[in-house]
């Protein structure tokens, strides 16, 4: 039995043990008070996720996420509320409210830093997002260190973070893109329609990159071991990329599917972001039926977070399987 004069000495000395901390929280709070608010003092760096695929370095960044309401005026627009709402909540999701993330991606191949898409950029700060140039950084990566910027289609959440302070945020860098997803937004035609917008956005921030940027179509090569394959409806030219290196693959879907639930589970339900509703859900079951078959690991831009898994096809669709350690053995 620890007798009272013990107990009083060890209390004494587990006060004195924690003052140092108390003392270390109370001047780290007066420094963030006097030299930038608390919220922005112990803001986080964001989320990244490194692992390889064979020989190739592969780090995603979450750009950003953002909640959003009502579902169904944005996935299963030809459906009920209803019915999408009891879909998410046969997932153990909430049926009124969605999140949406954005996932860059990063491939080192030894010979070449390439990224694949920039994420919300600048126009996203102010709502937390556009975080990507911070996440390399986490990472270890400088934005001079990209060698190659490959855009899968041309939607703002994918080319915001093309400029910095109205210059290339990846000084070094090339550009990759598909040929019909180009040549659609820049088309004079866009003007006074539903995409004049968004033909807005292209001009500022991917024309300019035009005598840098390499073209390409289905089967085209960024470089050794990554070849872009045609999956339209999204957006006119959407393209995805497959990876391969020492016999290991991943396949970049980027917006194939944008709801590892309601795209995957209900590949023919209509997406409101889908410019093709019909071609983008004939895409859906064209590459993820291959992806299932074939048991490949893809890299969705709006997946969860890291944002990698595989599909296995069930009932109407594709159940999604987050990654685990299989690029790690």
């Amino acid at each position: 039995m620890i007798s009272m004069k013990r107990r009083m000495l060890l209390g004494s000395a587990g006060v004195a043990l924690a003052a140092p901390m108390i003392m270390t929280r109370a001047a780290f709070a007066q420094q963030a008070t006097a030299e930038t608010p608390m919220s922005a003092a112990t803001t986080m760096p964001p989320d990244t996720h490194r692992f390889n695929v064979g020989k190739f370095e592969v780090v995603v960044v979450k750009d950003g996420s953002r909640t959003s309401e009502k579902p169904q005026e944005t996935f299963g627009t030809n459906q009920s509320p209803e019915t999408v709402g009891a879909l998410l909540e046969a997932n153990f999701l909430p049926a009124d409210k969605f999140v949406n993330s954005f996932a860059p991606v990063l491939v080192n191949t030894g010979s070449n830093v390439i990224l694949f898409d920039t994420g919300l950029g600048e126009g996203g700060r102010q709502n937390g997002l556009g975080r990507l140039v911070e996440g390399l950084t986490a990472a270890g990566y400088k934005r001079e260190d990209v060698t190659t910027v490959v855009i899968t289609h041309m939607h703002g959440d994918h080319i915001g973070g093309l400029m910095e302070g109205g210059q290339p945020a990846f000084p070094n860098a090339r550009y990759v893109t598909g040929q019909a997803e180009y040549d659609f937004w820049v088309d004079p035609a866009r003007v006074g329609t539903p995409a004049e917008n968004g033909q807005k956005g292209v001009l500022a921030n991917v024309k300019p990159m035009a005598e840098k940027m390499t073209f390409i179509g289905d089967g085209g090569e960024v470089v050794s071991g990554i070849t872009g394959m045609a999956a339209f409806g999204h957006s006119p030219g959407h393209m995805i990329y497959r990876l391969e290196s020492e016999g290991r693959q991943l396949v970049l879907t980027a917006d194939t599917a944008n709801h590892f639930v309601l795209s995957l589970q209900r590949p023919d339900w209509e997406v409101r972001f889908d410019m093709d509703k019909a071609a983008a859900a004939a895409t859906r079951t064209r590459v993820f039926d291959m992806l299932a078959t074939d048991k490949l690991a893809f890299l969705g831009y709006h997946m969860p977070f890291p944002a990698v898994g595989f599909v296995e096809k069930v009932d109407q669709g594709y159940r999604f399987v987050p990654k685990a350690y299989q690029f790690d053995i």
